[in-house]
């Protein structure tokens, strides 16, 4: 008996990718695409209503990003099976869509056969990893992780702010932010404000 065609469902913004991945869906004869979304906001609208197999998923997107799509559709339906497909390659960002619940994660210069591939695993069940992805993720095996306000924090220095307009903001002292970047850079290994700044722009610690 023939077995019935892996249902996907795409969401990304950008429609000259869209389109390859529709091209490269079309060449399989046990795929089929159900529909594609532009924002985390109509993935998730499409999940509910088309129910698809699998989903490939980009992180950012405008309105809802990516992450929070993945942890509303496979809260709501924990069977749910979500590729990320996407071109952010920072540790905390691998780490946090596992976290939310994707099956698995992929980088947009994946090879196709990469992705077939990984679909077909996905759909039975498997939570394929390549190698770069995770060798990304053990390079920052038992690293000290910044506490949330500590991320807090450096997300204000990325924006230029003084530690005395960081208090303000945050409503502490200027001594205690000083206190905060010390154990920032310290667990960073950055030996100044615009290196942590970098590396967590990197690691996906914080967003631009």
């Amino acid at each position: 008996m023939t077995q019935p065609p892996i249902t996907l469902l795409m969401a990304d913004d950008h429609p000259i990718f869209r389109h390859g991945i529709e091209a490269i869906l079309s060449l399989e004869d046990d795929m089929t695409l159900l529909g594609s979304a532009n924002s985390g906001e109509q993935a998730v609208a499409m999940y509910r209503e088309l129910r698809p197999d699998v989903v490939l998923m980009d992180l950012q997107m405008p309105g809802m990003g990516g992450l929070r799509a993945i942890r509303e559709i496979t809260e709501e339906f924990p069977n749910a099976k979500v590729i990320v497909l996407t071109t952010y390659q920072g540790d905390m960002q691998i780490s946090n869509a596992l976290k939310a619940g994707a099956a698995s994660y992929l980088i947009k210069s994946t090879l196709r056969c990469d992705l077939i591939f990984a679909i077909r695993q996905v759909h039975e069940g498997g939570r394929p990893i390549p190698v770069d992805v995770a060798k990304v993720i053990q390079e920052h095996t038992g690293d000290d992780a910044l506490s949330a306000r500590e991320i807090e924090v450096l997300g204000h220095v990325a924006l230029g702010f003084s530690n005395k307009r960081i208090a303000n903001q945050m409503g502490i002292s200027a001594e205690t932010v000083k206190s905060h970047m010390k154990s920032i850079l310290a667990k960073m290994k950055a030996r100044d404000r615009a290196e942590a700044v970098v590396t967590a722009l990197r690691r996906g610690i914080i967003e631009e």
